[in-house]
């Protein structure tokens, strides 16, 4: 352990020191806040055991102990936004120091003769190289007994490899401006990538949420209260925006007549009363057949590459308003599973969301999205497509009204639907062709079986 205060190069024991830091959380996901810290200072933890509770915008998960052994410090705090690799806590456990090997302390010794002489003061001393830990899955562990190193200089350039600093030419990226996460600040290939799609993302998007406009001082007029977005809001304020400035959108307003499917569902829960038969439900397997018959709403655009990107698999997102937020559960192979399955799999799922949360599988890989606001009310809106997706069909609540049948009015349930979709891939005929064709179903649920 190293002594307080003194040169951290000089003071070592038997014990080794393993510094954990926020693992990868999936593609596209940097940060997440600290919702609880399950360990302190001092605390003696088994391998695999959950260290803090954190939250990003898809789900709340544990993070594990890579290995067991006494916590030393702890680097963050509840209500904390941390990236990944930053560090969480230090581990102490005891074991003998590894001596460098000849290789790796060459490796050093060629890296530090490719640094540029320091201006102005003392040249910077090696910093002591150790042997890697076992890794652990899921979880990012530095080198043992390496401190972290400290911001690179203005003006010094970077460490890294041959191989990386080609990727970053290549790519276009000027590596002396990527932050390294090795030993050192050595520049790996993971960073050069994840700069480079930190830039890609800041170019799709525009200004940052912050930027995008100047809002006046509201405290002129009255008293006001400012309150963090919580993760989930952040997510969705961002890729709203996002969709809203890519995708050029239409909707199309259409009603369906769903009085068989009524009398159906009275006659289930009569029969099976536990089968949660609901309207979302049946319009998944609607969708999910329609999706075959026309594949171009089950699709992307690939706009930088000029391609329709088909997808051969139908995942449908389900909407689900929560106290988080709006979260959308994905359920896979849709056009696969029977109305009785997914009418479980979707109600399953919207219980998990409101209690435990849902894991980051359950919430990626839609290909459209219906999203129910019947039982909040409303009789049209217009929803935002889920881009990368391609449409998105809304429901609102169903009620009586007048309908011309056997030469004469009768009150029927209608169905108000809301189809909203990207006119760069969609033209308005293919809209009102597949509203039609999901509303027929709707109307007449013997057709899904021709």
């Amino acid at each position: 352990m190293r002594v307080r205060g003194e040169a951290p190069s000089k003071y070592w024991s038997n014990d080794v020191v393993t510094e954990v830091r926020l693992p990868e959380l999936g593609e596209g996901i940097e940060n997440a806040d600290v919702v609880r810290v399950l360990v302190a200072p001092g605390d003696v933890v088994a391998a695999d055991q959950p260290l803090l509770e954190i939250e990003t915008d898809k789900a709340t998960v544990e993070v594990p102990s890579p290995s067991p052994g006494t916590v030393i410090t702890v680097a963050v705090a509840p209500g904390e936004k941390i990236a990944v690799s930053q560090l969480i806590l230090s581990l102490e456990s005891s074991g003998e120091e590894p001596a460098a090997t000849s290789d790796a302390a060459a490796a050093t010794a060629s890296a530090d003769t490719r640094r540029p002489a320091a201006t102005g003061s003392e040249a910077d001393p090696p910093a002591p190289v150790a042997a890697q830990p076992p890794a652990t899955p899921g979880v990012a562990v530095e080198p043992k007994r390496v401190l972290v190193a400290p911001a690179r200089p203005a003006g010094r350039l970077a460490l890294a490899a041959p191989s990386v600093r080609k990727l970053a030419r290549e790519i276009g990226v000027d590596i002396n401006t990527v932050d390294g996460s090795g030993a050192t600040g050595r520049v790996s290939l993971e960073d050069v990538k994840a700069f480079a799609r930190r830039a890609m993302t800041k170019r799709q998007t525009g200004v940052s949420l912050a930027a995008a406009s100047t809002l006046p001082d509201f405290s002129r007029w009255g008293e006001v209260e400012r309150t963090p977005m919580r993760s989930v809001r952040r997510v969705v304020a961002r890729r709203m925006s996002e969709a809203w400035r890519t995708v050029p959108h239409v909707t199309q307003h259409d009603r369906a007549d769903i009085s068989e499917f009524e009398a159906v569902r009275k006659r289930v829960k009569r029969s099976t009363p536990d089968l949660p038969l609901t309207v979302t439900a049946f319009a998944v397997a609607v969708v999910a057949a329609a999706l075959k018959a026309f594949p171009q709403f089950n699709a992307s655009v690939d706009l930088p590459r000029e391609e329709i990107i088909f997808k051969r698999y139908i995942n449908v997102g389900v909407a689900v308003d929560t106290d988080r937020g709006l979260l959308v559960p994905v359920i896979k192979d849709a056009d696969r599973k029977s109305l009785g399955t997914l009418s479980r799999e979707i109600a399953a799922l919207a219980t998990k969301l409101r209690t435990t949360g849902a894991s980051r599988d359950e919430l990626e890989g839609g290909t459209f999205t219906i999203t129910n606001l019947g039982g909040l009310g409303g009789t049209a809106f217009t929803p935002i497509v889920n881009y990368p997706e391609v449409a998105i069909l809304g429901l609102s609540r169903s009620s009586p009204a007048p309908v011309y049948v056997n030469d004469r009015f009768e009150a029927r349930p209608m169905l108000p639907l809301s189809l909203s979709y990207d006119h760069r891939l969609i033209d308005g005929a293919d809209g009102v062709r597949f509203l039609r064709w999901v509303a027929d179903r709707l109307e007449h649920p013997l057709l899904l079986e021709l």
